[in-house]
């Protein structure tokens, strides 16, 4: 006897676009400093993770078309935060994996 499942298509299309879009040491640690703040500055972002602000300019922008962030300037200053709050949950599973990698 089968058990037919009902994929939900469009949900997992959505959710392979985010994990594609993390997928990036640099986008993950970004998501996880957007986790533990509301928002923070493009500088605030590069001086955290001592990275290039073009470098990190790229990811932030990659990841705000994907639609995982969300960006709202001030000023002279673009400040980022979390378009998909969900994501949250993601970073608690990859911190509690205890996969042998």
């Amino acid at each position: 006897m089968e058990i037919a499942y009902k994929l939900d298509l469009e949900k997992l299309e959505k959710a392979a676009l985010v994990l594609k879009t993390v997928a990036h040491p640099i986008r993950l640690a970004i998501v996880e400093l957007l986790t533990e703040r509301e928002s923070l500055s493009v500088n605030e972002i590069c001086d955290l993770l001592g990275g290039e602000q073009s470098l990190i300019s790229h990811h932030l922008i990659n990841m705000k078309l994907k639609g995982v962030l969300k960006s709202t300037r001030e000023g002279q200053f673009m400040f980022y935060s979390l378009k998909i709050k969900e994501i949250t949950h993601l970073m608690d599973c990859i911190e509690n994996c205890t996969c042998k990698m």
